[in-house]
């Protein structure tokens, strides 16, 4: 296949879409309005299921994958940086803006006002809400669930499977309103309450209930979340 190539499906359902550069639309993709495309990004990927079917039968092409794919859903007004990555069954919602090549799999919802940073991953099967706020490098495999107003950090790794490798795999739930600081690490199948606190570097081992602030290895409750906010209101202030 010749990646420089610019393919855009004629079953793809798209007005008012910048592309800022060669791209690959693939499938019945549909694509908000007001919407720009980076170069070099690739929108409708097949899964791995429908790619070996059609390296068994040596027809790998742009317009075979196109035959295969079922598209994405991008929402209006949407920023699709450069050497993104979206998979087939994928949808995301309104006003979502990503850094330069992001990573989305398959079976991936997500919401409205959404932004995701340069070089996350999203390995596919992953819920995210409304409002989040996901920055540079972060990592989060499949059966993860991310509620509304949530900010992560950069290099924030959720994981999935508590003694790896196994067959049991069970994702990280971050309720409302949860902050998650720069690499911190969450194990497999606990779940972060809402309004809590992750500081950087902390590795979270159990759940953390809402409202509290952990930290350390492994996590631990040191504060509560009003204390946090009195914290950065303060220093909000002084640095004004």
């Amino acid at each position: 296949m010749n990646n420089n190539a610019n393919f855009i499906s004629s079953k793809a359902i798209y007005k008012d879409v910048i592309f800022e550069g060669k791209c690959i639309i693939l499938g019945q993709t549909k694509i908000g309005s007001n919407t720009i495309i980076g170069e070099g990004s690739i929108i409708g990927y097949p899964t791995k299921a429908s790619i070996k079917e059609l390296i068994k039968l040596k027809e790998v092409s742009w317009l075979k994958y196109d035959e295969v794919s079922v598209g994405a859903i991008i929402g209006e007004n949407s920023i699709i940086r450069s050497g993104t990555i979206i998979y087939e069954h994928v949808s995301i919602g309104d006003n979502f803006e990503g850094g330069h090549g992001i990573l989305i799999r398959e079976n991936t919802t997500i919401g409205r006002n959404v932004r995701i940073g340069t070089n996350t991953v999203i390995d596919g099967y992953v819920k995210i809400g409304n409002n989040v706020n996901i920055q540079t490098a972060v990592y989060i495999p499949p059966k993860c669930v991310i509620e509304d107003d949530v900010f992560i950090a950069p290099r924030v790794c959720f994981t999935n499977d508590k003694y790896p490798p196994s067959k049991r795999l069970c994702g990280v739930t971050v309720k409302r309103g949860a902050v998650l600081g720069a690499n911190c690490t969450l194990i497999s199948g606990i779940t972060i309450g809402e309004n809590a606190v992750v500081a950087a570097g902390a590795v979270v081992t159990k759940d953390v209930p809402s409202n509290v602030v952990v930290a350390g290895v492994p996590a631990r409750i040191i504060s509560t979340r009003k204390e946090f906010n009195d914290k950065k209101s303060m220093w909000e202030i002084e640095f004004t």
